[in-house]
C-alpha cells in the first residue's frame, strides 16, 4: 500500500471509530484505560528493548542530550506512564456534560452539551510517553486519534501501539480509535495534513521547524504547541531568596522541556544583590549565561547576548539575562520576544503582581512560582496532549475538557417559529 492509500485508510477507519467512541459509556472507556495501564506493566521489558533501539540510533545520529533525554524510557518512567492512565480513568468524563441551561420567553429551554472534536491528527517528536498520554486523553474525551511520532521514537511507538490497541480491543472498543502511523516516511505527515474530509483537527507538538511545516501545509485547523520562550521577571519588590530558588528550578530542574525558563529579567534595583548569588548557583549547575550590556558590567566574563538569544528556546543549560529599568521594560521585552507560553513574576507587591497577570499575554502566567508548573497534571487537568499557544479554541494546557467542544441542545413543547 502506498503512503497516500495508507494514510487515507487510517483516517477513514478513525472516522468510523470516532462515531462509535463518541457514544461509548464512561465505564467502557475507563476499562480500556485500565487495561492499557496493565498492558504497559505486563510488557515493560519488551517496551524497553524497543526503546533501547531508538536510543542507540539517536546516539549514532548525534542527537542532542535534550532529545535523548526526552526519548529515553526506564522502568520508572513506564510505571509513571501506566499510573497516568489510571489517573485519566479516574477523571470525570466531559462527554455529554451540560454546561448550562436557560429558558427563552417562548418556553424553549436552551443549553450546551460537551461533545468530542471527532478525529484528531497528532504530530509530535521524540518522547514516546506522549504517545500514551495522547491516546489516553483522546480516548477518554471520545476522540479517535492518528498518532505520527518522530522517526527517532519509531520502535518505541510501534511497541506501545500494539499494547494499546490490544487493550482497547479487550475493553470492547474499536482498536482504530488509536492508531500509530507505521512508517518513518516523511511524506506521511504531508498526506495526513491533506485529509480534511476525515480529520477534524491537527495538533503538532515539537520543535519550531515541525510547527512551521504543519502550519504551512495543513488544510485542517491546527492547534499549535509552539516553542516555549519562557521568562521569569524578578521585580524590585521580590523576596530574593524566593526568587533565587524559583529561577534555579525554572532553568535547571529539567532544561530540555518547553516550560523551562529561557530568559531571566531582573529589575535594576535588585540586580546588584540578586545576581551574584544567583549566578554562583547557576555556574555550579553548569549553566552557560549570556548577558545584556548592563549585566556584563557586573559580569564582564559573560558572553554577550545577541538579538537571536532573546528569541531562543535553548532547551539546554543556557540562559539569557537582562537587567530592566522597570516593569514597563520587562513587559515590553516579553511582548516582543515571548512565545505566549509561560511567564512568571517574583514579587511581594500585590499591585505589581496583578498588573503582570493582566497584561502578560501568555497561556499560563504565574506569581511567585516556577514556570515548570505549566503542565496539565500540575494544574489539575490530569495528563495533557500539549500546550496550545494559539487562542483558538483553547489556550494553554489541553486536557480532557479542551479536547471537546459544545453543541446547543434545545427542549421544546411544540413551539414553532412565526
Amino acid at each position: 500500500m502506498d503512503i497516500t492509500h495508507l494514510m487515507t485508510s487510517m483516517a477513514q477507519k478513525a472516522r468510523t471509530a470516532s462515531r462509535l467512541l463518541a457514544s461509548a459509556s464512561a465505564s467502557q472507556k475507563d476499562r480500556a484505560l485500565t487495561s492499557m495501564s496493565e498492558g504497559l506493566c505486563a510488557h515493560e521489558e519488551a517496551i524497553l528493548r524497543e526503546n533501547a533501539k531508538d536510543v542507540a540510533l539517536a546516539r549514532e545520529k548525534g542527537l542532542s542530550s535534550a532529545m535523548i533525554d526526552r526519548l529515553t524510557l526506564t522502568h520508572k518512567t513506564i510505571k509513571e506512564i501506566a499510573q497516568g492512565l489510571v489517573e485519566v480513568a479516574a477523571l470525570p468524563d466531559p462527554v455529554g456534560e451540560v454546561t448550562g441551561m436557560w429558558r427563552r420567553p417562548n418556553g424553549l429551554q436552551v443549553g450546551r452539551m460537551r461533545i468530542p472534536l471527532g478525529v484528531i491528527g497528532f504530530v509530535y517528536e521524540s518522547r514516546p510517553n506522549v504517545t500514551v498520554d495522547a491516546a489516553a486523553l483522546c480516548l477518554k474525551s471520545g476522540n479517535a486519534v492518528i498518532l505520527k511520532g518522530g522517526s527517532e521514537a519509531f520502535h518505541s511507538n510501534m511497541a506501545l501501539a500494539e499494547i494499546l490497541q490490544e487493550s482497547i480491543r479487550t475493553a470492547g472498543l474499536s482498536e482504530d480509535a488509536v492508531q500509530v502511523v507505521p512508517t518513518t516516511d516523511r511524506n506521511a505527515v504531508k498526506e495526513l495534513l491533506a485529509l480534511e474530509d476525515w480529520i477534524d483537527v491537527i495538533i503538532p507538538r515539537g520543535g519550531e521547524g515541525l510547527i512551521r511545516y504543519v502550519m504551512q501545509h495543513s488544510r485542517i485547523p491546527v492547534l499549535k504547541h509552539y516553542k516555549g520562550v519562557c521568562h521569569v521577571y524578578v521585580d524590585a519588590h521580590a523576596d530574593l531568596a524566593k526568587a533565587q530558588e524559583i529561577c534555579f528550578n525554572a532553568k535547571v530542574q529539567r532544561p530540555g522541556v518547553c516550560n523551562a525558563m529561557e530568559t531571566m529579567l531582573v529589575h535594576e534595583a535588585v540586580a546588584n544583590s540578586f545576581l551574584k548569588p544567583m549566578f554562583d548557583d547557576f555556574k555550579a549547575a553548569g549553566v552557560e549565561m549570556r548577558g545584556c550590556p548592563r549585566t556584563r558590567i557586573f559580569f564582564p566574563e559573560l558572553q554577550a547576548a545577541s538579538e537571536e538569544d532573546w528569541y531562543a528556546e535553548y532547551l539546554d543549560l543556557i540562559l539569557a539575562v537582562k537587567i530592566v529599568e522597570n516593569m514597563d521594560e520587562a513587559l515590553e521585552h516579553i511582548a516582543r520576544y515571548g512565545s505566549n507560553h509561560t511567564e512568571a513574576i517574583v514579587t511581594e507587591d500585590y499591585s505589581q503582581a496583578q498588573r503582570f497577570l493582566r497584561e502578560v499575554d501568555s497561556s499560563v502566567v504565574l506569581v511567585n512560582a516556577s514556570t515548570r508548573f505549566n503542565d496539565g497534571n500540575q494544574l489539575g487537568l490530569g495528563a495533557e496532549i500539549g500546550i496550545n499557544t494559539s487562542k483558538l479554541h483553547a489556550f494553554g494546557p489541553m486536557g480532557l475538557t479542551e479536547l471537546t467542544t459544545t453543541k446547543f441542545i434545545v427542549y421544546g413543547s411544540g413551539q414553532v417559529r412565526s
